[in-house]
């Protein structure tokens, strides 16, 4: 879908940040280890976890490239054995994407709910969001698409989010509404795909 173009480029970024970061360590669970020996015992722990957990997701996300026979089951098994962190998170939005590419919808739905009900990262919230809403319109249920577009509050996508409501509702065949979700993003930034659709719509 020519639609992930550009989030494939935030998405690619996000995970080269993780790739180098890791996930966080916790202050609270250092103080209650205790003493230079229990420290340094734990950040060696932490230190072999991520890189396990770093070197796995690598092979898996490599697999999901390169659309082989395995791939989603690796995928799927990666998701559930690293529960709870960012890892398993950029693995579903991954797996959602090959998923889509593939024609299963459901399968990509069920990742993509799996992703906005894991994250609070501002960066892969939005994507979820809105590659959800757009398989959704593509099934026509256009209702659910709306609904799911208003999980999105961060200013920066104000605009992204009403350009893609607008391009929703002129598939459902709403094109008053369309033409206001156009001109309401506008007010956030506006480009020439944008202006194209306005014209169109111009009564």
């Amino acid at each position: 879908m020519n639609e992930y173009a550009t989030e494939e480029q935030q998405v690619e970024a996000i995970k080269s940040w993780w790739q180098d970061n890791g996930k966080a360590v916790v202050l609270g669970a250092v103080i209650g280890l205790g003493g230079l020996l229990g420290w340094r015992y734990y950040q060696s722990e932490v230190h072999a976890a991520k890189h396990l957990a770093s070197d796995s997701y690598t092979q898996v996300v490599t697999a999901l490239d390169n659309n082989s026979k395995t791939a989603v089951t690796e995928a799927q098994t990666f998701i559930e054995a690293n529960k709870g962190s960012q890892y398993a998170v950029l693995t579903a939005l991954q797996l959602a994407k090959v998923q889509v590419e593939n024609n299963d919808l459901d399968g990509a739905i069920t990742q993509l709910n799996w992703v906005i009900n894991n994250t609070k990262d501002n960066a892969i919230l939005p994507l979820a969001v809105t590659r959800l809403a757009r398989i959704y319109a593509q099934q026509q249920k256009f209702d659910l698409a709306l609904t799911e577009l208003k999980k999105v509050t961060i200013p920066s996508w104000n605009e992204n989010i009403a350009e893609l409501r607008g391009d929703i509702l002129l598939q459902k065949g709403d094109i008053s509404a369309a033409r206001e979700a156009y001109i309401e993003a506008q007010q956030d930034g506006s480009s020439p795909a944008l202006q194209m659709k306005l014209n169109d719509l111009a009564q």
